[in-house]
């Protein structure tokens, strides 16, 4: 799966931050096909990976895919049942 190397010792944790709608790019870098995003949405490295085996089991090895997307954006989650406070939850992995 994809996911940094190494990060930098005050940045594991990162806020989360304002998600801007960016426009379609008009041409296609690479190839005669591409996927765009309909929506804002953040993606995690599971989701990368899923669609990367459903392409390439789908064009069966009749084509190349490129993936131009790096999830670089660490996010925490907090155990369930844990009361509000008690500073930041741990790096979720995924």
């Amino acid at each position: 799966m994809l996911m940094p190397k190494r990060v930098k010792e005050g940045r594991r944790k990162m806020h989360r931050g304002r998600m801007k709608a960016k426009r379609p790019k008009e041409t296609d870098s690479f190839g005669d096909y591409g996927l765009v995003a309909l929506e804002p949405s953040w993606i995690t490295s599971r989701q990368i990976e899923a669609a990367r085996i459903a392409m390439t089991r789908h064009i069966k090895r009749g084509g190349k895919v490129w993936i131009r997307i790096f999830p670089d954006k660490s996010y925490t989650k907090k155990p369930l049942e844990t009361r509000m406070g008690k500073g930041k939850a741990p790096v979720e992995d995924g």
